[in-house]
């Protein structure tokens, strides 16, 4: 069988995802396994090329993972014909005119969300996208997590009954910067750079919440800016203009067409203890399940224990192994990797996806109906996306 070259331009990847989750886990383990393998049993090797600002970073990266080609100049890569695939996960501010200028450049399209920092300027680029013809998808990682697709697995399978509601915790403490060093970009707490937890999740939440559970109806959302100064990566302090938390109902249209409440807490200020930084519980009729990044536990109709009220003594029951895990059924590979292989063989032979950048541009609709909420304090319906 043969091998065939995809020359991908791939932008900010020496940001801590594009490195570790797209250059190494994703190209870079494609490349070592000898390529994505086409329904003819060809393959397709990517052969990318790293671009972006700082040249000293980039070739190191190349350098480190076997990488040829690197540079500086993207207007350079992107009038190479032989290059058919521009790639970015640099930041959301740049993203829609970067991503324009790769299509009228005649290359297919692939990036992180959000695709935009607006609704108007996702739906702008999508049409373009469209209209261009050109192949155009949006990261969707959480997707192809093992854990959420155990929980899928159990959906299919009728495992919930009339599902009832669903609670999504997520978050971490996010240290400040005085006292130990940050974890975070210190943009990610700036308004006028990007920041903000709602713009960074909520796009997470709607494919999330959409593919699994049901279509968002609507949504009541409060954000907060619990901590007001942060110090950065200089150690200089400076006022925190983003939220760093919000709290978040939907109402779900479910899958039989149920109403499903689903709440959603998203916060860098929290100090975990919970299975892991996220976590998915679904209530069903006939039953419940829990879901981390990579582990499931349910709980059937029949199996569901008794417990009983009483404050006046110390509760007894083991509500935590009270749960059966669900087992892996079979190997789960790295997220990204996954859906890189179904972008790539979308682009060489048309295989059906889904993916596309109207995808992201529902996760905009869903972030600006939660920030109106917060704003006025009240309910907001979240219609139909329709892009013409």
């Amino acid at each position: 069988m043969t091998t065939q070259r995809l020359g991908i331009i791939m932008h900010g990847v020496t940001g801590r995802m594009g490195t570790n989750q797209h250059l190494i886990r994703s190209i870079v383990a494609l490349r070592r396994q000898g390529g994505v393998v086409l329904s003819g049993g060809g393959r397709v090797m990517p052969d990318p090329i790293l671009i972006g600002r700082d040249a000293a970073k980039l070739e190191a990266l190349a350098r480190a993972h076997g990488i040829e080609r690197w540079s500086t100049d993207l207007d350079a890569a992107l009038a190479n014909k032989d290059d058919t695939v521009f790639f970015d996960s640099g930041t959301t501010q740049m993203r829609p005119t970067l991503l324009a200028k790769a299509l009228r450049a005649g290359k297919h399209v692939y990036c992180e969300k959000p695709i935009a920092t607006s609704l108007n300027e996702a739906v702008e680029i999508t049409r373009l996208a469209q209209q261009s013809g050109l192949k155009h998808g949006v990261v969707q990682d959480k997707l192809f997590l093992p854990g959420l697709r155990k929980l899928d697995l159990l959906r299919r399978a009728d495992f919930f009954g009339t599902m009832l509601s669903v609670r999504i915790e997520f978050g971490y403490w996010v240290f400040e910067g005085d006292l130990q060093p940050i974890q975070r970009p210190s943009w990610n707490y700036r308004a006028q750079d990007g920041g903000g937890i709602i713009l960074d999740m909520h796009c997470h939440w709607r494919y999330v919440l959409d593919n699994l559970f049901g279509q968002v109806q609507s949504v009541s959302c409060l954000g907060a800016t619990h901590i007001p100064k942060r110090w950065d990566e200089a150690g200089r302090p400076y006022d925190c203009t983003a939220d760093d938390a919000a709290y978040a109902t939907f109402e779900l249209r479910g899958h039989r067409g149920e109403k499903v409440i689903a709440q959603v807490n998203s916060s860098w200020t929290t100090r975990v203890r919970r299975d892991d930084l996220v976590t998915f519980h679904v209530d069903g009729t006939h039953g419940s399940a829990v879901a981390g990044l990579t582990s499931c536990r349910a709980q059937s109709r029949v199996n569901t224990p008794r417990p009983v009220w009483n404050p006046d003594e110390k509760q007894t029951m083991p509500f935590f192994e009270q749960w059966a895990e669900v087992p892996d059924s079979q190997v789960y590979d790295n997220g990204f990797k996954i859906q890189w292989e179904h972008f790539i063989r979308h682009v060489v032979e048309n295989e059906p996806w889904r993916w596309s950048l109207a995808e992201g541009a529902k996760g905009l609709q869903l972030v600006e109906a939660a920030l109106q909420s917060w704003k006025e304090r009240r309910w907001i319906d979240v219609p139909e996306l329709r892009i013409d």
